[in-house]
């Protein structure tokens, strides 16, 4: 586990956690699940919670809904992982734990493209 350093910037492993960095949160009373970190690094720097999108736990054995992406081995994860992308959590950064690796280029703009979609901003 990390620890606080600075300005309120989070250390993890020794690092500063990072916008599309993929982490383990434990939820409850769901369990560990891997989770996106979508906060701003100024957002990461100054608060105390960050916001996250939760992933599934299991293999992904169905194909991905239109409000999910699927993640996987290039983005850090052991396998196919659905991403829900139509909920965002707010969560304590200080309880984000075991970087998993971080969300590549190509998935970055299927999630936003996901959540404009999920969330109707596309119709403002």
């Amino acid at each position: 586990m990390g620890e606080p350093h600075g300005r309120g910037e989070f250390t993890q492993g020794g690092g500063v956690l990072k916008q599309w960095d993929i982490f383990t949160f434990d939820f409850e009373p769901e369990g560990a699940h891997p989770v996106v970190l979508l906060s701003s690094q100024a957002r990461v720097r100054l608060k105390d919670r960050v916001n996250v999108l939760i992933c599934s736990s299991q293999r992904a054995a169905r194909p991905p809904r239109e409000t999910e992406v699927v993640l996987n081995s290039a983005d850090g994860l052991d396998w196919p992982t659905l991403c829900k992308c139509d909920l965002t959590y707010l969560v304590p950064k200080s309880k984000l734990h075991h970087l998993r690796g971080t969300v590549s280029a190509e998935r970055r703009q299927a999630i936003v493209q996901r959540m404009i979609q999920s969330f109707e901003f596309n119709r403002l």
